[in-house]
């Protein structure tokens, strides 16, 4: 494979769900690419196809038909093990539950995925993170004595602690008031500017989107459209036209 500018690109990506007449093709020869450096919002209408699509290109879930590749690594037909590796050491994920485990502190939900790979934490990436974050005064709490925002900013901190080539976030302020959604998003932008992460989020709501470089749509599992230096009115336009052309 040539060097590409692509942190993640997929071709022919397809995934149907279901067989005979009740059969979904949630996926229908999907090509994208997600750009090093770059924050990449995904949307569309309900059923669109938008966490298929984040599910497949993150080794999540394995489509029907098509190849994925993470940097330099074909991710499509990997085995179990050398998948769960990938998505251990070179991907991070954001999600609308915060996924952090109930009896450990803030700091040791961050570092999990260092103890999963039997390593030390890179202090520096870890200070650097808990400092933009803002999480230094949380570090030995449990998620328990956290606020929903501060929930989610370990579990954004967990993402980026190991310097993923691509960090995939699904809905990540869906349970998050618009103060904790700003702040997340706020930090998402930073990272991408100041940190050169590349970021992948699936979202609904154009006000977050407007936080990206460019925006994908899918209607039916297609892809249809893009924006780029998108506004939340632009966004929002946009989403109209095919929940419209949905109906």
């Amino acid at each position: 494979m040539t060097e590409t500018t692509a942190a993640v690109r997929a071709t022919g990506l397809t995934k149907r769900h279901g067989a005979g007449d009740s059969r979904v093709v949630a996926l229908a020869g999907v090509d994208v690419e997600f750009r090093r450096g770059e924050f990449t919002a995904i949307m569309g209408p309900s059923g669109s196809g938008k966490s298929t699509l984040m599910h497949c290109v993150a080794g999540l879930d394995r489509a029907d038909e098509g190849t994925v590749w993470i940097g330099d690594t074909e991710v499509t037909g990997l085995r179990d093990d050398a998948l769960t590796h990938l998505r251990r050491d070179r991907v991070g994920f954001i999600f609308q539950a915060f996924n952090l485990l109930p009896t450990l502190t803030a700091l040791e939900n961050i570092t999990l995925p260092f103890d999963l790979a039997g390593r030390q934490p890179d202090r520096k990436a870890l200070d650097t993170v808990v400092a933009a974050l803002d999480l230094h005064s949380r570090l030995h709490h449990r998620p328990s004595q956290l606020s929903g925002g501060q929930q989610q900013r370990v579990a954004c901190a967990r993402a980026l602690v190991t310097r993923p080539e691509v960090v995939f976030a699904d809905e990540p302020t869906g349970a998050l008031d618009s103060s904790s959604s700003a702040e997340l998003l706020g930090f998402l932008r930073r990272s991408v500017d100041a940190l050169g992460r590349t970021v992948a989020m699936v979202t609904h709501e154009p006000s977050a989107a407007a936080y990206a470089d460019r925006v994908l749509f899918l209607k039916d599992g297609h892809l249809v459209d893009e924006i780029h230096a998108p506004t939340a009115d632009s966004v929002l336009e946009r989403m109209k036209s095919l929940e419209k052309a949905a109906a």
